[in-house]
Protein backbone atom coordinates (compact mmCIF):
# COMPACT_ATOMS: atom_id res chain seq x y z
CA UNK A 1 0.00 0.00 0.00
CA UNK A 2 1.53 3.36 -1.03
CA UNK A 3 1.85 6.47 0.88
CA UNK A 4 -1.24 8.24 1.92
CA UNK A 5 -2.90 10.68 -0.70
CA UNK A 6 -2.65 14.29 0.41
CA UNK A 7 -6.59 14.17 0.32
CA UNK A 8 -8.20 10.42 0.60
CA UNK A 9 -11.38 10.03 -1.61
CA UNK A 10 -14.18 7.93 -1.25
CA UNK A 11 -13.84 5.44 -3.90
CA UNK A 12 -9.77 5.03 -1.84
CA UNK A 13 -12.24 4.35 1.28
CA UNK A 14 -13.96 1.72 -0.35
CA UNK A 15 -11.21 0.21 -1.90
CA UNK A 16 -9.01 0.05 1.09
CA UNK A 17 -10.28 1.04 4.83
CA UNK A 18 -13.07 -0.17 6.63
CA UNK A 19 -15.19 0.81 9.72
CA UNK A 20 -13.23 -0.73 12.07
CA UNK A 21 -9.96 0.99 11.09
CA UNK A 22 -12.15 4.01 10.66
CA UNK A 23 -13.29 3.68 14.24
CA UNK A 24 -9.78 2.90 15.28
CA UNK A 25 -8.54 6.49 13.77
CA UNK A 26 -11.33 8.11 15.81
CA UNK A 27 -10.26 6.55 19.27
CA UNK A 28 -6.88 7.78 18.44
CA UNK A 29 -8.55 11.73 18.46
CA UNK A 30 -10.39 11.11 21.75
CA UNK A 31 -13.67 10.59 19.58
CA UNK A 32 -14.69 6.87 21.18
CA UNK A 33 -18.85 6.77 20.48
CA UNK A 34 -19.40 7.37 16.69
CA UNK A 35 -20.66 4.17 16.42
CA UNK A 36 -24.75 3.65 16.75
CA UNK A 37 -24.91 1.65 20.04
CA UNK A 38 -27.87 -0.85 17.74
CA UNK A 39 -27.40 -3.40 15.74
CA UNK A 40 -29.02 -2.81 12.36
CA UNK A 41 -29.22 -5.25 9.97
CA UNK A 42 -28.63 -5.83 5.95
CA UNK A 43 -31.76 -5.81 3.99
CA UNK A 44 -30.33 -4.84 0.31
CA UNK A 45 -27.78 -5.30 -1.22
CA UNK A 46 -24.67 -6.85 0.49
CA UNK A 47 -21.81 -4.07 0.17
CA UNK A 48 -20.09 -1.28 1.88
CA UNK A 49 -21.73 2.16 2.57
CA UNK A 50 -19.37 4.83 2.01
CA UNK A 51 -20.93 8.41 1.90
CA UNK A 52 -22.49 11.79 3.23
CA UNK A 53 -24.87 12.26 5.38
CA UNK A 54 -28.21 13.49 3.92
CA UNK A 55 -30.20 13.50 7.08
CA UNK A 56 -33.93 13.08 7.61
CA UNK A 57 -35.93 13.14 10.87
CA UNK A 58 -39.46 11.32 11.42
CA UNK A 59 -41.69 11.17 13.68
CA UNK A 60 -45.16 8.84 14.76
CA UNK A 61 -48.27 10.14 14.05
CA UNK A 62 -51.89 9.55 14.64
CA UNK A 63 -54.06 11.35 12.65
CA UNK A 64 -54.87 11.71 8.52
CA UNK A 65 -51.73 13.45 7.14
CA UNK A 66 -52.94 17.10 5.21
CA UNK A 67 -49.55 16.99 3.18
CA UNK A 68 -48.61 13.03 2.89
CA UNK A 69 -45.11 12.07 1.97
CA UNK A 70 -44.46 15.88 1.49
CA UNK A 71 -40.98 16.17 3.17
CA UNK A 72 -39.77 12.91 2.37
CA UNK A 73 -40.49 13.23 -1.22
CA UNK A 74 -38.56 16.87 -1.12
CA UNK A 75 -35.19 14.76 0.85
CA UNK A 76 -35.23 11.79 -1.59
CA UNK A 77 -35.15 14.32 -5.07
CA UNK A 78 -32.00 16.39 -3.41
CA UNK A 79 -30.23 13.26 -2.96
CA UNK A 80 -26.70 13.72 -5.01
CA UNK A 81 -24.08 11.48 -6.00
CA UNK A 82 -22.67 9.67 -3.18
CA UNK A 83 -24.90 10.81 -0.34
CA UNK A 84 -26.25 8.30 2.20
CA UNK A 85 -29.92 8.58 2.66
CA UNK A 86 -30.00 8.90 6.82
CA UNK A 87 -33.37 8.41 8.54
CA UNK A 88 -33.61 8.72 12.47
CA UNK A 89 -36.88 7.75 13.75
CA UNK A 90 -36.01 7.41 17.52
CA UNK A 91 -36.13 3.74 16.99
CA UNK A 92 -39.94 3.30 15.48
CA UNK A 93 -41.45 0.21 14.27
CA UNK A 94 -44.74 1.37 13.82
CA UNK A 95 -44.23 1.38 9.93
CA UNK A 96 -42.20 1.11 6.92
CA UNK A 97 -40.95 4.12 6.04
CA UNK A 98 -38.47 2.61 3.10
CA UNK A 99 -39.08 0.51 0.10
CA UNK A 100 -38.28 -0.06 -3.36
CA UNK A 101 -39.69 3.10 -5.00
CA UNK A 102 -37.59 5.21 -2.79
CA UNK A 103 -34.85 3.29 -3.53
CA UNK A 104 -35.37 3.76 -7.23
CA UNK A 105 -35.45 7.65 -6.44
CA UNK A 106 -32.51 8.10 -4.56
CA UNK A 107 -30.61 6.16 -6.88
CA UNK A 108 -31.55 8.12 -9.75
CA UNK A 109 -29.67 11.48 -7.74
CA UNK A 110 -26.88 9.33 -7.40
CA UNK A 111 -27.14 7.98 -3.25
CA UNK A 112 -24.95 5.39 -2.79
CA UNK A 113 -26.89 3.89 0.24
CA UNK A 114 -29.88 4.15 3.18
CA UNK A 115 -29.61 3.72 6.84
CA UNK A 116 -32.62 3.95 8.22
CA UNK A 117 -33.27 3.65 12.05
CA UNK A 118 -36.40 2.39 11.60
CA UNK A 119 -38.51 -0.11 9.06
CA UNK A 120 -38.22 -1.04 5.56
CA UNK A 121 -40.57 -3.53 3.25
CA UNK A 122 -39.95 -4.79 -0.38
CA UNK A 123 -36.78 -6.11 0.41
CA UNK A 124 -36.66 -8.54 -2.01
CA UNK A 125 -37.10 -5.34 -5.08
CA UNK A 126 -34.23 -3.77 -3.47
CA UNK A 127 -32.27 -6.34 -3.66
CA UNK A 128 -32.71 -6.50 -6.93
CA UNK A 129 -32.02 -2.95 -7.50
CA UNK A 130 -28.18 -3.67 -5.73
CA UNK A 131 -28.66 -0.77 -3.04
CA UNK A 132 -27.80 -1.30 0.34
CA UNK A 133 -30.26 -0.77 3.02
CA UNK A 134 -29.33 -0.60 7.08
CA UNK A 135 -32.74 -0.97 9.04
CA UNK A 136 -33.74 -2.46 11.99
CA UNK A 137 -36.22 -4.76 10.60
CA UNK A 138 -39.18 -4.84 8.40
CA UNK A 139 -42.89 -4.35 8.20
CA UNK A 140 -45.06 -4.62 5.88
CA UNK A 141 -47.29 -1.29 6.27
CA UNK A 142 -46.86 2.03 4.87
CA UNK A 143 -45.72 5.25 6.00
CA UNK A 144 -48.58 7.12 5.56
CA UNK A 145 -50.87 8.53 8.40
CA UNK A 146 -48.20 6.35 10.83
CA UNK A 147 -44.85 8.37 10.47
CA UNK A 148 -43.87 11.30 8.48
CA UNK A 149 -40.55 13.52 7.70
CA UNK A 150 -40.53 16.50 10.42
CA UNK A 151 -37.44 17.95 9.05
CA UNK A 152 -33.93 17.86 6.57
CA UNK A 153 -30.67 18.22 6.60
CA UNK A 154 -30.55 18.76 10.49
CA UNK A 155 -28.75 16.56 13.07
CA UNK A 156 -29.89 13.81 13.96
CA UNK A 157 -29.30 11.20 16.41
CA UNK A 158 -29.33 7.05 15.74
CA UNK A 159 -28.07 4.94 18.88
CA UNK A 160 -26.52 7.87 20.66
CA UNK A 161 -24.62 9.10 17.73
CA UNK A 162 -24.95 12.13 15.86
CA UNK A 163 -25.05 12.17 11.89
CA UNK A 164 -24.90 15.64 10.66
CA UNK A 165 -24.71 16.91 6.94
CA UNK A 166 -22.25 16.11 5.12
CA UNK A 167 -20.54 14.13 7.66
CA UNK A 168 -18.82 11.26 6.05
CA UNK A 169 -20.37 7.92 6.87
CA UNK A 170 -18.87 4.21 6.70
CA UNK A 171 -20.88 1.08 6.72
CA UNK A 172 -19.79 -3.10 6.28
CA UNK A 173 -20.77 -6.05 7.84
CA UNK A 174 -18.97 -5.06 11.62
CA UNK A 175 -21.18 -2.08 11.54
CA UNK A 176 -21.47 1.59 11.24
CA UNK A 177 -19.28 4.64 11.78
CA UNK A 178 -20.03 8.85 11.63
CA UNK A 179 -16.51 10.86 10.82
CA UNK A 180 -17.41 14.54 11.58
CA UNK A 181 -16.05 17.20 9.12
CA UNK A 182 -13.95 18.82 11.38
CA UNK A 183 -11.64 16.25 11.78
CA UNK A 184 -12.29 14.29 8.90
CA UNK A 185 -9.02 14.80 7.15
CA UNK A 186 -7.25 13.58 10.52
CA UNK A 187 -8.76 10.35 10.56
CA UNK A 188 -8.60 9.49 7.03
CA UNK A 189 -4.90 10.17 7.10
CA UNK A 190 -4.09 8.15 10.65
CA UNK A 191 -6.96 5.30 9.01
CA UNK A 192 -4.88 4.46 6.44
CA UNK A 193 -1.50 4.29 7.98
CA UNK A 194 -2.78 1.90 10.14
CA UNK A 195 -4.07 -0.06 6.96
CA UNK A 196 -0.05 0.01 6.22
CA UNK A 197 0.75 -1.02 9.37
CA UNK A 198 -1.55 -3.69 10.14
CA UNK A 199 -0.38 -5.13 6.40
CA UNK A 200 2.95 -5.28 8.01
CA UNK A 201 2.02 -6.88 11.15
CA UNK A 202 0.14 -9.40 9.17
CA UNK A 203 2.85 -10.74 6.63
CA UNK A 204 5.05 -10.50 9.73
CA UNK A 205 3.09 -12.96 11.27
CA UNK A 206 2.39 -15.32 8.39
CA UNK A 207 6.22 -15.49 8.32
CA UNK A 208 6.15 -16.96 11.94
CA UNK A 209 6.82 -13.80 13.95
CA UNK A 210 4.97 -14.58 17.67
CA UNK A 211 1.83 -12.33 18.19
CA UNK A 212 3.89 -10.59 21.17
CA UNK A 213 6.68 -9.98 19.39
CA UNK A 214 4.80 -8.38 16.30
CA UNK A 215 3.22 -6.13 18.77
CA UNK A 216 6.35 -4.77 20.41
CA UNK A 217 7.46 -4.42 17.24
CA UNK A 218 4.82 -2.31 15.24
CA UNK A 219 2.69 -1.48 18.29
CA UNK A 220 -0.23 -2.22 16.04
CA UNK A 221 -3.12 -5.17 16.74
Amino acid sequence: MSAAPQEISLQQIREHMYSAVICDALDSVGLKNQSPRIQLQQWGADKMIVGRCRTTLWADMFNVDPKPYELELQAVDSCTPDDVLIAATGSSMRSAIWGELLTTAVMNGGCVGAIVDGAVRDVRKIRELDFPVLALGTSPYDSKDRQRVIDCNIPVEIGGVVFSPGDLVIADIDGIVVVPQAVESEVLQRAWKKVHDENMVRDAIRNGMKATTAFETYGVL
